[in-house]
């Protein structure tokens, strides 16, 4: 375990308080520490490079906070337990009972900002609790920011090209969902169609794998048809994936406890609740948007690209959010593919929108310095990267469950990354022994120094 250094006392953040010990996460902090891999550089070069970033961001004016606190948590992926757990460790929330909604706001949790960073569906434990524990919090009156995240994207744009007519670029939408959805569409089966014996008039079990699979042609019509929207590489790479979720899809369905009449009856069932005007979940559709300012900071769920960067520029963050409300009930592929969605699936690959170092000078111009995101997960805690100049927190610490296991982590994922008015960014997470805190003005100072030195 890494010592405590001395004097981080005027650093430490009193919103952690005496919850601390006994949810798992830290009572303690350090200074950001960048020279450790999981933190920020492996190398020493790795480093210069955050701190050559905070000096150009510099160049561009001073940082400006939010005026009230913002906490950010990402990628619950279905874990309510982990939701609540992580609010009441930043002091949102307390709890009266061990329901998933069984909590109250404090008065840290009236006065700050919650930014759900996106992706709260899929995998498991429990989907449907925890987008009622978000319901809670809407209730309570918590000034809610909920991003579009990619597995939430997929499952709006899976359900509705079911239903759709089928096109090459549409009728593979379903089931590029995956497995992993599966978890949520048994619990939709078991709470909203068993009860009500609505699969009587689902018809048959061959038409309904016919709707639910691409055609036979799918793989030959695709890539013409996706010609115009995707490069060769990103055509082959979706045909390579596609043909892996294929060939299990329904092995899975049925270790899931699901035939294909039982899943084609709880997708629809999911158009019902999730996309009809009055649908019991309408509203996690209908507040959702792609991105987030305040201050010098910007969230979102994975990424930007140098599209988004100049639309931010030339017409600023809500136009950004209007392209995402206008585009994300058109064509579910063309939304997909395009540079919207981009923001919600970009893990800086070749195959994906790209972005350059002078997109992140037309961002700086724009009065942003820093990216908080989740998306690529992370199992020590955030970490703080910089890509083509721009500086990025890695705020996916695997909260949920399922992931946890997988990636060997004990315990219920618990920590969130807090922005405070006062210039520091804390990050915390039941998976690294202190919390984080970065303070810009502090790095600056270095980087001013070492670059004078050089």
């Amino acid at each position: 375990m890494m010592p405590a250094p001395e004097n981080t006392e005027d650093l430490l953040p009193t919103i952690l308080g005496t919850r601390a010990a006994s949810l798992g996460v830290p009572e303690n902090c350090v200074p950001w520490p960048l020279d450790m891999n999981h933190s920020g550089g492996s190398t020493p070069d790795q480093t210069a490079k955050i701190l050559k970033s905070l000096r150009k961001s510099g160049e561009y004016g001073q940082w400006r906070w939010p005026k009230r606190p913002v906490v950010f948590i990402s990628d619950l992926h279905a874990d309510a337990e982990s939701l609540v757990r992580s609010l009441v460790a930043a002091g949102v929330v307390q709890r009266h009972e061990n329901d998933a909604d069984g909590f109250d706001l404090t008065d840290f949790g009236r006065s700050c900002v919650l930014v759900i960073g996106g992706d709260c569906l899929d995998k498991g434990p429990s989907n449907l609790d925890l987008l009622n524990s978000l319901k809670k919090l809407i209730e309570t009156g918590v000034r809610l920011k909920l991003l579009a995240g990619n597995h939430d994207l997929r499952l709006l744009l899976g359900v509705r090209a079911l239903t759709s007519d089928r096109s090459p670029l549409t009728e593979h939408m379903f089931i590029r969902m995956g497995n992993k959805v599966l978890p949520l569409l048994r619990e939709v089966y078991d709470k909203h169609v068993a009860p009500a014996n609505e699969l009587e008039s689902v018809p048959d079990l061959e038409t309904c794998r016919d709707r639910i699979f691409p055609s036979e042609t799918w793989q030959r019509d695709f890539p013409e048809a996706a010609a115009e929207h995707l490069g060769e590489a990103a055509i082959q790479k979706e045909l390579r994936r596609l043909k892996k979720k294929i060939a299990t899809f329904e092995e899975a369905s049925l270790s899931a406890g699901l035939d294909m009449r039982m899943l084609y009856a709880a997708a629809m069932k999911c158009r019902e609740l999730f996309l009809a005007p009055d649908g019991l979940y309408a509203w996690f559709y209908d507040r959702m948007r792609a991105i987030y300012k305040t201050g010098s900071v910007l969230f979102v769920h994975a990424g930007l690209d140098d599209h988004i960067c100049a639309e931010i520029d030339e017409n600023g963050v809500s136009h950004i959010n209007q392209l995402f409300r206008e585009q994300v009930y058109q064509d579910p592929f063309t939304f997909y593919s395009g540079t919207v969605a981009n923001i919600m699936r970009t893990k800086y690959r070749a195959v994906d929108k790209q972005l350059s170092s002078q997109g992140v000078e037309r961002l700086h111009r724009a009065g942003v310095k820093i990216l908080v995101h989740g998306h690529v997960n992370r199992d020590r805690g955030q970490r703080l990267k910089t890509m083509k100049g721009l500086l990025h927190v890695e705020a996916d610490i695997t909260l949920d469950r399922n992931s946890r296991k997988i990636e060997g982590l004990k315990g219920i994922g618990t920590g969130a990354t807090i922005i405070l008015p006062n210039g520091n960014i804390v990050g915390f997470s039941n998976d690294f022994p202190y919390a984080k805190v970065f303070t810009p003005e502090i790095h600056m100072t270095k980087a001013a120094l070492q670059h004078d030195g050089t």
